[in-house]
């Protein structure tokens, strides 16, 4: 169990539509325990959790409910309220993990366009691939969408563009309502993109 400095941690929410979106920084000695849990579990078959997600991806792993109230929950908790405070929602009694995995994705491969079960959702970033967002099919493209997350909401209109697109950066965590929809594009360089992602329920007070 380590140490957090709470005051250190900054939770920005990003609202480019209905639904409001936190943008928040996780620490290095979280992103190194996840990282080193998933490493050590990856390479066994039995723990595979691509099978029950909507990905077009080989390789996730689902993370023990021990290892995250160890090392992971705590941090979560923190950003998850902060992002609650920031819309005005204080009267929550209770959050709960229902669960996480870690995503490991490659050249090639992606994320549909899905949302997720509780009442939020939130995605982390571990690895990124180096150039990740280059395009080398298309030259001179503005639009850089390789290996990046799309949220979607509603349709476009005056005044309202229904997508909004983030480049992800290591240790950027967000979280969503786990209705709002989102995917994750391929990307066609070489390396490892890995992300993880949770749902969590909340229990309000009375």
């Amino acid at each position: 169990i380590y140490l957090i400095n709470i005051f250190n941690i900054i939770m920005k929410n990003i609202k480019p539509f209905g639904p409001s979106i936190g943008k928040g920084k996780l620490s290095k000695k979280f992103i190194n325990k996840l990282n080193d849990e998933f490493d050590f579990k990856s390479n066994s078959k039995k723990i595979d959790y691509s099978s029950k997600l909507a990905s077009q991806i080989k390789n996730e792993v689902k993370i023990s409910n021990q290892f995250i109230k160890k090392n992971l929950e705590k941090e979560i908790k923190i950003l998850t309220r902060k992002f609650l405070a920031k819309e005005k929602i204080g009267n929550v009694k209770k959050i709960n993990i229902l669960n996480l995995w870690v995503v490991r994705q490659f050249k090639g491969e992606y994320n549909p366009i899905h949302y997720h079960e509780g009442d939020l959702s939130g995605v982390g970033y571990l690895k990124l691939p180096k150039n990740m967002t280059n395009n080398k099919l298309v030259r001179n493209k503005k639009s850089k969408t390789n290996g990046t997350i799309d949220f979607i909401n509603g349709q476009k209109g005056f005044l309202s563009k229904s997508i909004y697109n983030l480049i992800p950066k290591v240790n950027d965590l967000l979280i969503f309502p786990n209705y709002l929809m989102h995917t994750a594009y391929p990307f066609n360089v070489e390396g490892e993109r890995r992300s993880f992602s949770f749902n969590i329920k909340l229990t309000f007070k009375k």
